[in-house]
Order: structure tokens, then C-alpha cells, then sequence
């Protein structure tokens, strides 16, 4: 009987194992099976949230470019002067500082979506849009009164021009946010209201504080 009963424990056991292995293998396969669906829908998600862009964002990024290099244009040109208060060339910093990786970006999304980063013609424009109907933008007439102005005169006139030059940046954002598609374009927008707005406020209290 002892014998006996020793051989059934021993049967009971193997078939435990047995259905323990085959619960194992079950799992494993169903948990590679869900990876893979998982990994395949998001990449499917990712595809389509590239190819999700407007003629808005397009336009956007084509036109936010040339107004951002125009900011790195005027902060460079106040860099370079004596006499400029330590708190305009400070602003001056973050300006470069904020919208040099933006333009990379604006870069890469026009690359990615196929569109054309396109370089100013030989009117003014940018491609087929008209630089001068761009809220903000100076002159080559302002930039070289820029260029041409000593420190102290220099720092005034750049608070003043990059003041009316944020708020160009802004009402385009604003449209971006808007009518906008593609969500990091719309959450670059939304970020450039937020930091340009600030620099707005900062600006004006520097210009009150002269």
C-alpha cells in the first residue's frame, strides 16, 4: 500500500509538471504575440502622426524660420557692441539660445513631411511668401540702424525692435495653435506664445527702467 501510494503522488506530480510547462509555454507565446502587436501599432501610430501636418503647419514652419534667424540676426548684431547693459545682452543670449534649436526643428519637421525648407528669393520673399507682409520683420533699412547705433543707443533700439519682432512671432503662433494639425508644431506654437510673451513683459520694463 505504502508502495502504491508513493507511485500515485509521483503520477500526480508529472502531470502537475506537465500542465505547468504547457501554462508556461502558453504565456510566453501569448506575451511575444501581444509585444508584437503592441510594437506594430505603435510604430502604424507613429507613421500616421508624422503624416498628420496641414498647409498650416507647413506654412508655419516655412515662415517661422526666416523671422527666427532675423531674432539671431539682431541679438548677434547687439552682442557685439560695447556699452550694452548686461541685462539687454543677457536677453540677447536667451533669444539665441531658445530659437537656434527651434529652426533645426522647423528644418527637420519640412524634411520629414517632404516639403520644402525654402531660402529667401531674390524679391525678399521666402519662397513663395512675401518677408515683408511678416508682422515684425525689419527692414534691411532697420537692421543696418541697428548695426549702426552705439551701445547704449543700440540696446534702446533693439528693445524697441525685438518688442514689435516677438509680437510678430506671436500672432503667427497664435494662427498655428489655431489651425494647426500637427501636435508638436502646435506645442512648439504654443510654447513660443508663453516665452516670447515673457520677453515681451521683460523688455517693456527694461525700456521703462532707462
Amino acid at each position: 500500500m505504502h508502495q502504491k501510494s508513493l507511485a500515485m503522488t509521483a503520477a500526480a506530480a508529472a502531470v502537475l509538471l506537465g500542465l505547468s510547462a504547457c501554462s508556461g509555454t502558453g504565456t510566453e507565446s501569448e506575451t511575444t504575440g501581444t509585444t508584437a502587436t503592441t510594437t506594430s501599432a505603435a510604430e502604424s501610430a507613429a507613421e500616421h502622426s508624422e503624416a498628420e501636418h496641414s498647409e498650416a503647419d507647413v506654412m508655419f514652419a516655412q515662415m517661422m524660420m526666416p523671422h527666427h534667424e532675423q531674432a539671431i540676426e539682431m541679438s548677434d548684431i547687439i552682442l557685439a557692441k560695447d556699452g550694452v547693459p548686461a541685462e539687454v545682452t543677457t536677453l540677447a543670449e536667451k533669444i539665441k539660445a531658445a530659437q537656434g534649436p527651434e529652426i533645426a526643428q522647423l528644418t527637420e519637421w519640412l524634411e520629414q513631411w517632404g516639403e520644402p525648407v525654402m531660402p529667401a528669393d531674390e524679391h525678399g520673399g521666402h519662397g513663395g511668401h512675401d518677408m515683408s507682409e511678416m508682422e515684425g520683420m525689419l527692414s534691411e533699412e532697420e537692421l543696418q540702424e541697428l548695426s549702426d547705433a552705439p551701445g547704449p543707443e543700440a540696446a534702446t533700439l533693439f528693445l524697441e525692435q525685438m518688442i514689435a519682432h516677438h509680437e510678430g512671432a506671436v500672432a503667427m503662433a497664435e494662427d498655428e495653435v489655431a489651425n494647426g494639425s500637427y501636435q508638436p508644431a502646435i506645442d512648439m506654437a504654443q510654447t513660443i506664445i508663453e516665452t516670447q510673451q515673457a520677453e515681451i513683459d521683460e523688455m517693456k520694463k527694461l525700456l521703462d527702467g532707462q
